[in-house]
């Protein structure tokens, strides 16, 4: 089974135009990490919404185990976790972790748009700010 291009990695000391690809690639793997990540958490936020009160039962524990929304929650962040130790192993933790600041953009536009919450003008700035960061961390 052949890795999609984006999953294959390059050898460090290639040449600078190769450097370029290998930023994409990280960009690209770290922007779906975090996609997975805030997935992951807006599927926690729907899970105990649905989660009853505790009491020891049958019914508060079926009701766990047949919770989708908590399914998909455990889906989403283990995957995003197995992703990201193929990022740490590839590429440089320099590079990547700042990257994942793109989570709190992706957690506020669901805020917005899943939960249909406000968000004020200077969370906006702190949006313009972090993707100025990842252009900076980028070049």
């Amino acid at each position: 089974m052949r890795l999609p291009y984006c999953l294959v990695p390059l050898k460090k000391n290639y040449a600078s135009n190769n450097n370029t690809v290998q930023m994409l690639r990280v960009i690209c793997l770290v922007l779906f990490q975090c996609l997975l990540l805030a997935g992951g958490n807006v599927c926690f936020k729907l899970a105990v919404t649905k989660i009853e009160k505790f009491q020891w039962g049958w019914t508060f524990f079926v009701g766990l185990l047949t919770n989708w929304w908590l399914l998909a929650c455990g889906i989403c962040l283990v995957t995003a976790t197995v992703l990201w130790g193929y990022i740490l192993k590839h590429f440089e933790f320099s590079i990547a972790y700042p990257l994942t600041a793109f989570a709190f953009i992706f957690g506020m536009l669901a805020g917005i748009f899943v939960f249909h919450e406000t968000a004020p003008f200077t969370r906006w700035i702190g949006v313009g700010l972090i993707i100025l960061g990842a252009f900076f961390i980028a070049k």
